[in-house]
């Protein structure tokens, strides 16, 4: 009985990921050039594990509707044994795509009103022992900001995990 407790417990799990707030980090108007908006995406990440966790390197899309209006990107990373810990993702917009959509981007701000969607897969592997769990989690946000402020409103995010390693405990013992 202690060794089915222990193999429960000690199972690999997937991780979490939720995006806590965006920030701006540089705005530069250049006249006839460009518009550069940098952005901080604060990401909070849950190893469950017993053990550390290893990611592989991911990119975060930003739309506004069906436009992509800038990326961030997370390197691979490692992250320690039962632990949380903050990611702050530099994001980058597109002066273009922002020039594109001006008109909605202006009507939002004077609304104090703006909906961005932000999509990413991270994948890695938890391994625990023997035990090694390749992960992928999708994380699908819906987020409501302030234009002006740059201060998140509301938002809702939606991970969906998949493991593409069978779970031997839960098959042993029958959970998943």
């Amino acid at each position: 009985m202690a060794a089915a407790a222990a193999v429960v417990l000690c199972r690999p799990r997937d991780p979490t990921f939720e995006l806590i707030s965006i920030s701006l980090s540089t705005f530069h108007f250049w006249p006839l050039a460009a518009l550069d908006i940098g952005l901080t995406l604060t990401v909070h990440a849950t190893n469950p594990n017993v053990l550390p966790m290893r990611y592989g390197p991911s990119t975060v899309s930003i739309l506004d509707g069906d436009a992509h209006l800038g990326t961030a990107c997370h390197d691979t990373g490692e992250q320690p044994a039962t632990s949380c810990r903050l990611l702050h993702l530099p994001a980058c917009l597109d002066g273009v795509e922002l020039a594109h959509h001006a008109r909605s981007i202006l009507v939002d701000s004077t609304h104090r009103h703006m909906e961005l969607d932000m999509a990413v897969e991270i994948a890695g592997e938890a391994a625990v022992f023997f035990w090694s769990r390749h992960f992928s989690v999708r994380i699908d946000s819906h987020i409501i900001i302030d234009p002006v402020l740059l201060r998140s409103l509301s938002r809702r995010t939606a991970p969906r995990c998949s493991s593409t390693s069978p779970d031997y405990a839960g098959l042993l013992l029958g959970i998943s």
